[in-house]
């Protein structure tokens, strides 16, 4: 009942409403974007004949229908503004989902084949060129998934400039950097890089609402889903080496030479094309696993917080960390971070404040002391051993951390006392996606530059 107590919101309601239809494997994107535009319009005819806003929203949330009524008046109306472009027949859907799959496959096989085309110059997939592979692999991949996302949404020109004007600064960082082989910065940039090429994806991904609430959330969504796609096609990608080198073993003859040069690598680059296909084609299936993988981390992650700072407190060396147990720690807080924002995006921003959210709040202030301690240790090692690039970066990292989830615990603290909805915490976690890409940016761009290329 605390939660009806604030004011009504427009755009809080909104992100409800369409959190609601995006479970209707029947409605997509342009769809949904559509029938956000009606139910605008009916309420603002609503509003002109008297009503509040609140009152409107209701009315015509109502007249609407719930999402099984608009699914089947969307196979019904075939004319006006609202069904312009939007209703297709089963035939048109199925051969777009042809298009989309066959394009799907052009774009893994031509990303398997990039990470080969460096062999093409004389770098050659081999231990010695590994650092090389590694500074690469995201490029291998990016621009293939951009461009299926770009023809699946048939997004203007300027998304097309974008993905080419990301990829030549991507190049160019990464290959004229004048980096010292094997250096810190270079290190940086490796593991920043894909990190912020992912977070542009997401533009690709949402198009044209990539500035809206809703349309970062999809993406959040998008990407916890995306995640155990690639781990599952990872472990049937496993059985398929075994079963290779133990078939070709048979006939005596040692498949290693193949399995490391070819199926290894172009499968692990093919396979995050063909992951991002399958969490948009097969949605509907995902939506039965990834809510329920995060139910059962979230605790598991909040009692592992909560036992490593009782044993930090309690054996006295909450500020004595090393540098390994403060790299495990970032890890461990990053994984976290994803996890929690994962939930936000999967839940019903109507339901009241659960169990599960008040364990959510636990992971939350967990994570927010295990950072406390992270920053106060990264902090005491730069005034005792001086400033470097991986410290700099550890340290602005934790500050990033702190910052991002002391918001997640006051928005949560305010959502579970009924003090406010769960809109305030939607829009703080999409408004931190575009901090998350400077970040990476700055650590990717100039961190080299400041430190020298070492």
């Amino acid at each position: 009942m605390a939660s009806n107590q604030h004011k009504f919101a427009l755009p809080e309601a909104l992100s409800a409403w369409r959190q609601a239809l995006c479970g209707n494997p029947a409605l997509r994107q342009d769809d949904i974007d559509e029938l956000e535009d009606h139910l605008l319009s009916e309420m603002a005819r609503l509003q002109q004949l008297g009503l509040a806003e609140d009152e409107a929203f209701f009315v015509a949330e109502r007249r609407m229908g719930t999402d099984h009524q608009l699914d089947q008046q969307y196979q019904q109306v075939h004319s006006g503004r609202l069904w312009r472009n939007s209703v297709a027949t089963e035939q048109s859907r199925a051969s777009e989902s042809r298009f989309t799959c066959y394009l799907a496959f052009i774009c893994a096989l031509l990303a398997a084949l990039a990470i080969k085309l460096p062999a093409a110059f004389g770098i050659t997939l081999t231990d010695e060129n590994a650092g090389f592979y590694l500074r690469h692999a995201s490029l291998f991949s990016f621009p293939f998934i951009a461009v299926l996302f770009i023809a699946k949404r048939q997004l203007s020109l300027r998304y097309t400039l974008l993905a080419v004007a990301t990829v030549v600064f991507a190049s160019l960082i990464i290959d004229v950097y004048p980096f010292a082989d094997g250096g810190s910065t270079q290190q940086l940039t490796a593991l920043h890089l894909p990190l912020l090429l992912w977070l542009v994806l997401g533009v690709f991904y949402c198009g044209e609402r990539w500035r809206d609430v809703a349309g970062r959330m999809d993406f959040i969504r998008f990407s916890g889903e995306y995640l155990i796609y690639y781990v599952l096609i990872a472990l049937g990608g496993m059985v398929l080496v075994a079963s290779t080198m133990a078939t070709f073993s048979m006939i005596g003859l040692d498949a290693e030479w193949l399995v490391q040069r070819w199926v290894v690598p172009c499968g692990a680059i093919g396979a995050t094309v063909i992951a991002a296909y399958l969490v948009e084609a097969k949605q509907l299936a995902l939506e039965n696993i990834a809510p329920v993988l995060a139910r059962i981390f979230t605790p598991l992650f909040a009692l592992l917080l909560l036992s490593f700072l009782v044993t930090l407190l309690a054996t006295g060396n909450a500020f004595d960390l090393n540098r390994e147990l403060l790299i495990a720690l970032d890890l461990l807080l990053v994984v976290v971070l994803g996890l929690l924002m994962y939930s936000v995006s999967a839940r019903d921003g109507n339901q009241q404040a659960t169990l599960f959210d008040r364990l959510q709040w636990v992971l939350v202030l967990s994570a927010l002391l295990v950072d406390v301690l992270a920053l106060l240790a990264i902090s005491s090692r730069i005034a005792e051993l001086g400033w470097t690039p991986n410290r700099i970066a550890a340290l602005g990292e934790n500050i990033v951390l702190l910052l991002s989830l002391g918001g997640y615990a006051w928005h949560y603290g305010q959502f579970i006392r009924g003090k406010a909805g769960f809109y305030p915490l939607e829009q703080w976690q999409t408004r931190w996606l575009p901090i998350y890409a400077v970040w990476f940016a700055i650590v990717v761009a100039v961190f080299p530059c400041l430190f020298d290329f070492v």
